[in-house]
């Protein structure tokens, strides 16, 4: 064979090592693209899919959070146990339940935001459900803001109320004591009991009248101090016990408002008739 010819050949086989080379590298990288592109497809339609159940979990979470009635009322009044409402108290618990219940949804959008974000996920279908679902956790926190507020609202009722009442449980307190301590005053007489003696060394009783000492009679001198009385409230008793088979009263009760009973060796006196017996406040009993 000329030299010339094997000289081409070489070339020629050289050449075509070269192109097979090429394309050899060429159909590996191809195949390498392929693959992945294919595990980037896989990856993409798992976070796609992932993101499809996350969204719609969140959703069933955002729905579950039933907020019910918008507005609290009061019934029934003020509780005697704190003098606060009952419905106060479950308010308060059922507006954590809720604030709970929209955190934990905050916090799931934010996680599947940042795993979308992360895997290079933009899909604008995705992006409008997740809007979707941020408007729905803005409308619950409107709504438990008022039902906050509306709870706010209620204690400053409640407070004004219990400031009210202790108002006037203090008042009907100072009127109680007042009308009682004019009962008391009223119905309240003031005795002493004691021998002719004693009674006129006290200076309770005086003799007046008669003649050269003889014919004198006793009479009270209103020098009535409150150290010598016994206080007898008629409205809780009405009998006083004297240890004498003798008695005289030497006051200006009238004869027609009480008795006097002997009972063995003590004398009962008896106000059969209070009105009439409290017009003197003061009974003197002599014994003998």
């Amino acid at each position: 064979m000329k030299k010339p010819v094997l000289i081409a050949l070489v070339g020629a086989v050289v050449v075509l090592l070269a192109s097979t080379a090429v394309l050899y590298e060429r159909y590996r990288q191809t195949a390498t693209d392929y693959a992945d592109s294919k595990a980037a497809e896989e990856a993409a339609r798992t976070s796609y899919g992932n993101a499809i159940n996350s969204i719609a979990e969140i959703q069933d979470s955002l729905s579950a959070i039933a907020l019910g009635d918008t507005s609290l009322r009061m019934h029934g009044g003020l509780t005697t146990e704190g003098g606060r409402p009952s419905q106060d108290k479950e308010a308060l618990e059922r507006i954590a339940v809720l604030k709970a219940g929209v955190e934990r949804a905050k916090q799931r959008i934010h996680d599947l935001e940042a795993n979308l974000h992360r895997n290079g996920v933009k899909l604008a279908g995705l992006q409008k459900m997740i809007a979707g679902l941020k408007r729905d956790v803005a409308d619950r926190e409107t709504v438990i803001a008022r039902l906050s507020g509306q709870v706010d609202s209620l204690n400053t009722t409640v407070t004004t109320l219990h400031t009210a009442v202790a108002a006037k449980d203090d008042t009907i307190a100072v009127q109680t004591a007042s009308l009682e301590t004019r009962r008391r005053e009223l119905d309240t007489v003031y005795y002493v009991i004691g021998d002719k003696k004693s009674l006129v060394d006290q200076g309770i009783l005086v003799a007046k009248g008669g003649l050269l000492g003889l014919g004198k009679t006793l009479a009270p001198t209103g020098d009535y101090r409150p150290t010598r009385f016994t206080a007898l409230d008629l409205d809780h008793d009405s009998v006083v016990r004297i240890p004498s088979r003798k008695v005289q009263v030497l006051s200006a009760q009238p004869p027609s408002s009480y008795q006097l009973q002997l009972v063995g060796e003590v004398t009962e006196l008896r106000v059969t008739d209070p009105g009439q017996f409290r017009t003197v406040k003061h009974l003197v009993i002599m014994t003998s």
